[in-house]
């Protein structure tokens, strides 16, 4: 299973990829970067989308509230919100877009306390939004923390 680093550099092969980050959306820190940033300093973005991450998550509008598939399940068991046997974040991904880039914020889920999440930063005219995501989700699940 990759690290930090391996992964960062899976997330750069993607076609349009300008720059990637892990980041703890609690401290706002990048705990690895690799590529460019928007406005040039990774610390600074790290702490801004930081920012989007944590109005996303503690955000009762955009958590799991249904019953059914990808709502919460009906007892302890785990599942889609977390439970015992893992913490899984009530938000799975944001898509920022803008003129000329997308922005994909893909959450971690862990088994302490899934407070991370992988930003990625896309060349809008030359890398493949769909397959981005895809490929964001597999490196996020496989990624190590440690």
């Amino acid at each position: 299973m990759p690290g930090i680093d391996e992964s960062l550099l899976d997330a750069m092969r993607l076609q349009g990829a300008r720059g990637a980050s892990v980041v703890d959306w609690i401290s706002g820190l990048a705990l690895g970067a690799v590529g460019d940033a928007p406005g040039g300093d990774v610390e600074a973005t790290a702490a801004e989308t930081a920012e989007l991450a944590r109005l996303a998550t503690e955000s009762g509008a955009l958590a799991l509230t249904g019953k059914g598939p990808g709502g919460p399940p009906d007892d302890d068991s785990g599942g889609p919100s977390g439970g015992p046997s893992g913490k899984e974040p009530p938000v799975q991904d944001l898509i920022i877009t803008n003129a000329d880039s997308y922005h994909l914020l893909r959450f971690v889920t862990t088994t302490f306390d899934s407070t991370v999440f992988v930003h990625l930063w896309l060349d809008r005219d030359e890398g493949n939004l769909a397959l981005a995501r895809i490929r964001l989700a597999e490196m996020a699940d496989r990624l190590v923390l440690g």
